[in-house]
């Protein structure tokens, strides 16, 4: 089986997040405060989920940022090098998170 390219690597996770951001979509819409349909703990429940949906929605928006930077720098051909102080990011780290801008020198200090 043939390792998938960077550029490969981080389209797809670019399309699944799409996906799912699509999919729920749907669960940050501002909840309804009527009285009549919801009693208070479960208005409380209702917020409490849109909030936990939208700081979600807000981590896969910075993921996508994230991913399309990296696209960029593969483009550019700087894919793979830290972007605060060049030096060639390792193998693993890249494999585990392919968008990461940051060797972990950089990114531990």
């Amino acid at each position: 089986m043939t390792e998938k390219s960077p550029k490969e690597s981080l389209l797809a996770r670019r399309e699944k997040l799409l996906a799912v951001m699509k999919l729920n979509a749907d669960d940050s819409r501002p909840v309804e405060l009527d009285q009549t349909r919801l009693g208070r703990l479960s208005r409380m429940d209702a917020l409490q989920g849109q909030a936990m949906a939208q700081e979600t929605e807000r981590r896969r928006k910075n993921e996508l940022q994230r991913i399309d930077a990296a696209l960029v720098r593969v483009e550019e051909g700087d894919y793979g090098y830290c972007v605060t102080c060049g030096e060639e990011i390792s193998e693993k780290r890249l494999a585990l998170d392919p968008s990461t801008p940051l060797c972990i020198d950089c990114a531990s200090g």
